[in-house]
């Protein structure tokens, strides 16, 4: 028979196809195997409105055969099948499908959960081209004595001819393309191999997949040992074994599977030696169908916090793997979760490797969000001590995706940060901060620092706890930026002591502070004089209590935001810096010396100054310029 050919549309995508739309060429398995089991869901269809078949349920099956020498490998199942005109409709026009009309069709006749038709015959067939030279199909139809041959070496053409076959169903055939220095090919004849692709992606079709697997028995031998007893040898031998698993543990019910099941699953999935925090099954019916088994880890992967590391859950249409880290599927602030989702609603483009983000994709993955959500703050309640285990690792993703997007997630996650407080010296999160608010306090109040012990120690700290008011204790430099993106919670504003005005005086109180600022007026300019520079202004504190000098800040960066960008990469003298403020405490022996050296010695008031100013700056532990300078004021003052 002359060779036909593919029309010219058919042609160019054919080349993309080998060349460049699939990513990995060992997905060409998974495409085969699922167009198998889409024959098949027809077939068992039909055998059950209809009847006539002579197949049961347990007949259907897609077994994988190997020719080493001949360099063959075969999908074959006993499905539907096609005939002459379907071969030519279906595998000479690429893109043409059989199965998205019979779906159609079906969809309008019966619902029944266990038939779906998961693809379109004839787009995924031709990966088989990437690692073939040449493909033979033979195709026997469902009610049909005749069975055709397809055959085609690539983009030139095709033909097809009448032949034999013994049941209907279809085989694909592929000669394997010779090995190069850049691709073996030989590996796809290889039994551990195709164990591994099957395993991988096909796992979970509903049809069993048989293939022939070497194993190693003891068999005795005529001969005899010095004992007396038969000798042994070990020989090689090959038996038909089902390579999936056929039915996934998302897809079973509550009480089919316990969620110590569920666990031993992540454990051995996702090779994690802890138990996950936490497990969450859903199984979502109505505008869009989905399954999803989903599990947030108790500890951080070793490169959880680089770039090498890739977010994203498996994602399943009716047990085919179609990505292994879909990223669209869970927001950033929850990229630790790991887990599956199977949905049969999912609309797929040519290479089923990129998923188009439709309507449906967005709703899973509003749905899933919520979920996860609703999980942590379940936990937080109800296992406290294991929500802070996953918090020490995880919580700074949390505050990450606070700040991200200028804060279009903080509401759905405000309610899981955690903070230390001062009072209580263990972590609390702000609903629990402000429910023990004493009714007139204003703010809620927070110190920044690289430790807690720092934050504690900041003399600020000490005019907020006389006042008996709770501080929570900031230790990462992402912290400062969640509290300006959050703004306030509960209709409370977050006050920094360092920063901020503290609003503990009295109307009586503050106008005495500014008298007595008005008062020492002159000094404090000498003073911000004598600093050529470093501060922005001098001032007598009014959050000072026992401590003799502080540094604070004007305007929206802070000694915090400074000191985390100066440690960005590549920030040197350009860095951001924050407007400093020395403010010195009034009612300290320290402040009467400083006077009385303004009054008195000038010179000593200078070099006081940059003492003081020295001092403020290693407490908010900024480092000093010349320590040497300061070391040699300090000793000049015996």
């Amino acid at each position: 028979m002359a060779k036909k050919q593919f029309k010219a549309e058919s042609k160019r995508l054919l080349d993309i196809m080998i060349n460049s739309i699939y990513t990995h060429k060992e997905i060409f398995l998974r495409e085969l195997i699922s167009n198998a089991s889409d024959a098949i869901d027809k077939l068992c269809y039909i055998s059950l409105t209809e009847g006539g078949v002579g197949l049961s349920r347990s007949d259907f099956k897609i077994h994988i055969l190997r020719d080493r020498e001949a360099r063959t490998l075969t999908v074959s199942d006993n499905g539907i099948g096609m005939t002459k005109e379907e071969l030519e409709n279906n595998l000479g026009v690429i893109a043409h499908s059989g199965s998205l009309k019979f779906k159609r069709e079906m969809d309008k006749a019966v619902e029944d959960d266990d038939i779906d038709i998961i693809g379109q015959f004839g787009v995924g067939f031709y990966s088989a081209f990437m690692v073939s030279d040449r493909v033979t199909v033979i195709s026997r139809a469902h009610g049909q004595d005749k069975a055709y041959k397809w055959e085609s070496a690539g983009a030139d053409g095709y033909t097809i001819t009448e032949c034999e076959r013994t049941g209907v169903g279809t085989d694909v055939i592929m000669h394997l393309k010779p090995d190069t220095e850049e691709e073996s090919y030989s590996e796809f004849l290889e039994t551990w191999r195709l164990r591994e692709l099957i395993k991988k992606y096909s796992d979970y079709i509903r049809w069993p997949i048989l293939m022939e697997v070497e194993k190693t028995e003891a068999r005795e031998t005529d001969e005899k040992d010095e004992n007396g007893k038969p000798g042994m040898e070990y020989v090689t031998v090959t038996e038909e074994q089902v390579i999936n698993s056929m039915v996934p543990i998302w897809q079973r019910s509550r009480t089919e599977v316990t969620d110590e099941d569920c666990i031993a699953f992540y454990r051995e999935k996702f090779r994690d030696s802890a138990d996950p925090v936490a497990v969450i099954r859903v199984n979502a019916e109505g505008l869009v169908s989905y399954r999803a088994l989903l599990f947030i880890p108790e500890m951080a992967p070793y490169d959880y916090y680089t770039r090498d590391y890739k977010p994203g859950l498996e994602l399943y249409s009716s047990g085919v793997l179609i990505m292994e880290k879909c990223a669209d599927l869970i927001p950033d602030c929850f990229r630790f979760v790991r887990g599956v989702v199977d949905s049969p609603d999912l609309s797929l483009n040519i290479s089923r490797e990129l998923l188009q983000h439709d309507r449906q994709l967005k709703v899973i993955a509003s749905n899933l969000e919520k979920k996860i959500k609703a999980e942590l703050s379940k936990l937080m309640e109800e296992k406290r001590d294991r929500y802070e285990v996953f918090y020490k690792s995880f919580g700074l993703q949390l505050k990450y995706g606070v700040v991200a997007d200028f804060g279009m997630k903080k509401e759905l996650l405000q309610d899981l940060l955690l903070f230390v407080s001062s009072r209580e010296e263990k972590f609390v999160s702000l609903g629990e901060y402000t429910e023990k608010m004493p009714e007139e306090q204003k703010y809620i109040y927070y110190a920044c620092g690289e430790t807690v012990r720092r934050a504690a120690s900041l003399p600020q700290t000490e005019r907020v706890r006389s006042a008996g008011y709770d501080i929570l204790y900031l230790t990462d430099d992402v912290d400062e930026f969640v509290i300006q993106t959050l703004r306030k919670y509960n209709d409370k504003e977050f006050c920094n002591v360092t920063a901020d005005d503290l609003g503990l005086e009295s109307e009586e109180e503050r106008a005495d502070a500014e008298k007595k600022q008005a008062e020492a007026r002159e000094l404090l300019d000498f003073v911000k004089e004598s600093l050529d520079g470093q501060v922005v202004d001098v001032r007598l504190s009014r959050k000072l209590k026992s401590h003799p000098v502080c540094l604070t800040t004007d305007g929206e960066i802070t000694l915090e935001m400074e000191k985390y960008f100066r440690n960005m990469p590549g920030a040197e003298g350009d860095a951001i810096k924050a407007r400093r403020v020395l403010e010195l405490n009034g009612e300290h022996p320290a402040f009467e010396s400083l006077k009385r050296a303004f009054e008195n010695d000038r010179e000593r008031a200078a070099k006081l100054s940059r003492i003081l100013l020295a001092q403020a700056m290693l407490i908010a532990d900024i480092p000093l310029e010349d320590p040497s300078e300061y070391t040699e004021l300090v000793c000049g003052l015996f």
